[in-house]
């Protein structure tokens, strides 16, 4: 094992360009088989920079790949497929990801540069149009109401907008981004086939979308 005398490990930029004109720090060298060298200050200093050179691979963080968790799956693109009536190019679901019956659906739609919008919107600057968030968050808010234990809905029994308020959209969705949204249901007329539901979508935890959709079932219009 080396260790040095109390002077400074690590000199600034500026004493190393003129380290020939300071005075050599002193490094006492043992016997010791070690296969480590460590360089450290006293304990009062340490909060200041080690230099750690070891064979037994200690503080090595995990790569990166391995430090974000999948999104949960609580219904799968087949199941989805069940549910709605949309197929390509406008099935704008991918995942759900929470459901609570008669309460709240959260779905993912992954943004990707295949996406067919892209080409014209824009071919410079791929940006997702905001009708398209808004169709994908109506897309997640029939699924928490076609379930027969809400609405008694079906595929024989979509909803339909009937009117859509206070929407604002707070950042731009690019190709690569996961765009998580949030239905919630706020109010619901089954006699009528009403529902009124209140949505926000995500991006890395950011808001990015959010509005009032009100809606109607295809067998009450």
């Amino acid at each position: 094992m080396a260790t040095a005398s109390n002077s400074v490990l690590f000199p600034s930029s500026d004493s190393l360009s003129h380290h020939h004109n300071s005075p050599r720090t002193h490094l006492h060298l043992s016997s010791s088989k070690s296969h480590s060298v460590s360089l450290n200050r006293t304990k009062q200093q340490s909060t200041s920079l080690a230099l750690h050179c070891s064979n037994n691979g200690d503080n090595v963080s995990s790569p990166i790949e391995l430090k974000f968790p999948t999104f949960p799956t609580v219904m799968d693109i087949n199941q989805i497929r069940e549910i709605l009536p949309h197929r390509f190019p406008f099935l704008l679901v991918d995942r759900v990801i929470e459901y609570t019956p008669g309460v709240s659906a959260v779905a993912i739609k992954n943004v990707t540069i295949n996406d067919n919008f892209f080409p014209g919107h824009f071919p410079d600057r791929p940006i997702m149009p905001g009708v398209l968030m808004i169709e994908a968050m109506a897309q997640a808010g029939g699924i928490a109401m076609l379930q027969p234990e809400v609405g008694g809905g079906s595929q024989d029994n979509n909803f339909f907008f009937a009117g859509i308020d206070k929407v604002r959209f707070r950042k731009p969705v690019i190709a690569g981004d996961t765009l998580v949204m949030r239905m919630t249901l706020v109010k619901f007329q089954k006699r009528f086939g009403l529902a009124k539901m209140e949505g926000k979508a995500y991006v890395g935890g950011s808001l990015v979308c959010e509005g009032e959709f009100m809606m109607v079932s295809a067998a009450s219009s």
